[in-house]
């Protein structure tokens, strides 16, 4: 009993091998994750552990009642003969983590399969495999992750269930005794330590993956906080050498340069002694960077450094860009091409797009104190640091739990920001690129508030090619939301409206907050307020820019009783066709 207990155990190779395979496989993270996966991804998951449940049969052990000997590998069983195998820690990981309709499928498989391989136990192992998939199915919780201890259990309790089944219906009734007796005890404990080994594997490789992920995103957001008081005086000498110490902190590279179009900036570390700053760029693999706004990576040779015995073997070279255009290169060098992983790609690729928006940030940032236009300027003056960095900090707790979220939270604010600077060039945009703009927004402040905030948008299709100024309706839904609901613990709503209304367009916007008082609806949009909640400077602006293009019949009209909730609307005119 001990040496089938032992071999039993050496044979959980297979079981290791199988669940990192499992890693690799969207459907299988999405069953360890979330509540729900769809119909075709429990089919997937029914065929693959259906399919696995019949290698643990087929890595089994033939156990013959007469001889009571062990054949180490059998695929056909003679009449007296049996298996001990690890069929059924397949089934119950299927039923576990995917319920029990994946738990009865991959029970099904496995149990047909069984039953083709004959042998007195045949039929109730064949049964006994469904079985247990019913029983993993029954401690199957949606939202709770499956514990080892759970995972133990249930594969111990499937097994003895078989062995149950097996002294009930397989016969002769003494060969199932025997067979029982000598193999029961090891297949209920190497199944249960199998099943809950099997589950430490999945949860460990997949955690250890999303915690570098996590950590990566840590690193990226350190690195933006630091950079970013740097990056706003633009590229120069002296804000590219400080980006270039702190990244070359950070991530820990050979040594890290920035360079315009022309010239070196900035090279800290090795081979500082020879990179020096102010120094035309001389390789040519940077000037094809710069003509091209590809990353590259470089080897020796084709960093052609000039002095001998330069200690920098390679580089990855990304493009530094503001408003699509390359202007300038950040290298990260290394002292070889082996050093350069896939994770140090990925991050230098994120750092590159990074550095170049906050680029972009402060080249708007010079464009708003050059703007003619004083709606322009006090308009983007309001774009809050503590919005992008509440905004990436909900972004970074999401990237664990949800990273799907995550990433469409990325798409948003890149969205937001973007329109928010290419608005400084702007005079006139369409409605639709306004509810986009809006909806970019909205869409980071639903997840941060969680559930507390739901929005409404009741947008007629035909009228979203009518202009209007950029950057009109998102300081309306921003001052809904850090006005008028701020203070609501749940059930805060804000809904859009756009329809046509005769020869114009209606725009509105309500809140259910708290409302404001008759005085404060006086002076809100018609001249900037001084008070504790704000000066009202965003509304003020659009009620100008708005008045100011299509006159006083489009000024915004406030209507708000306090505690009931406020609207703002306006309206536009359509424009003639010619």
């Amino acid at each position: 009993m001990f040496e089938l207990l032992i071999t039993m155990v050496e044979r959980l190779g297979i079981i290791v091998t199988i669940a990192f395979i499992l890693t690799r496989f969207r459907f299988f993270r999405d069953m360890i994750h979330y509540e729900n996966i769809s119909r075709r991804q429990q089919y997937t998951a029914i065929l693959f552990f259906g399919f696995f449940g019949i290698i643990g049969t087929y890595s089994g052990i033939a156990f013959s009642t007469e001889s009571l000997g062990f054949q180490r590998w059998n695929a056909d069983l003679n009449a007296d003969e049996a298996l001990a195998n690890s069929r059924v820690i397949g089934v119950v990981l299927a039923g576990l983590l995917g319920g029990y309709k994946v738990g009865i499928g991959a029970g099904l498989i496995a149990g047909l399969h069984r039953l083709t391989l004959g042998g007195f136990t045949a039929v109730s192992c064949g049964l006994a495999s469904i079985i247990a998939g019913i029983i993993a199915g029954a401690f199957f919780r949606k939202n709770k992750h499956v514990t080892l201890p759970v995972a133990f259990l249930v594969g111990a309790l499937a097994e003895l269930v078989q062995m149950i089944i097996i002294i009930l219906l397989a016969r002769p009734l003494e060969q199932a005794i025997t067979l029982v007796g000598i193999i029961g005890v090891p297949m209920i404990v190497a199944n249960g330590i199998g099943s809950a080994l099997f589950l430490l594997i999945i949860k460990n490789v997949v955690n250890e993956e999303e915690k570098a992920g996590a950590l990566q995103a840590q690193k990226t957001l350190r690195i933006a906080d630091q950079t970013l008081a740097f990056l706003r005086k633009g590229i120069t000498t002296e804000s590219a050498e400080a980006v270039c110490r702190i990244l070359h902190t950070e991530v820990q590279t050979s040594a890290v340069a920035i360079t315009n179009r022309n010239e070196i900036l900035a090279h800290v570390g090795i081979g500082d002694d020879h990179h020096h700053a102010n120094n035309p760029i001389q390789t040519q693999i940077t000037k094809d960077v710069l003509d091209s706004g590809e990353l590259v990576v470089a080897n020796g040779e084709m960093i052609f450094c000039r002095e001998e015995g330069c200690p920098l073997g390679a580089a990855v070279i990304a493009p530094l860009k503001q408003r699509g255009k390359t202007i300038g290169t950040l290298k990260f060098y290394f002292r070889s091409e082996k050093e350069i992983t896939n994770v140090a790609m990925e991050l230098i690729s994120g750092l590159s797009v990074l550095l170049s928006n906050q680029l972009e940030i402060a080249e708007a940032d010079r464009a708003y104190q050059l703007a003619q236009e004083a709606e322009i300027k006090a308009l983007q003056a309001q774009i809050s640091p503590h919005f992008l960095f509440n905004s990436l900090n909900t972004i970074v707790s999401l990237i664990r739990i949800n990273p799907g979220m995550a990433r469409k939270l990325l798409i948003s604010l890149s969205h937001f920001l973007r329109q928010n600077l290419t608005a400084t060039t702007l005079h006139i945009t369409s409605l639709e690129q306004e509810l986009k703009h809006v909806k970019a927004y909205l869409a980071i402040e639903e997840a941060r508030f969680v559930d507390k905030l739901q929005v409404l948008y009741k947008i007629e299709d035909d009228v979203l090619t009518e202009r209007i100024p950029p950057l009109t309706l998102q300081p309306i839904v921003e001052n809904a939301i850090k006005h008028g609901i701020k203070d609501m613990e749940k059930g805060c709503l804000i809904v859009i409206t756009v329809f046509a209304d005769g020869n114009a367009i209606k725009v509105k916007v309500a809140d259910n907050g708290s409302g404001m008082s008759e005085e404060r609806i006086g002076q809100i949009g018609k001249d900037v307020v001084q008070s504790v909640s704000g000066t009202g400077l965003g509304l003020y602006n659009v009620n100008r820019r708005l008045t100011m293009m299509f006159g006083e019949k489009s000024a915004l009209n406030i209507t708000s009783r306090l505690n009931k909730g406020t609207e703002i609307s306006f309206v536009i005119p359509i424009t003639e066709e010619v």
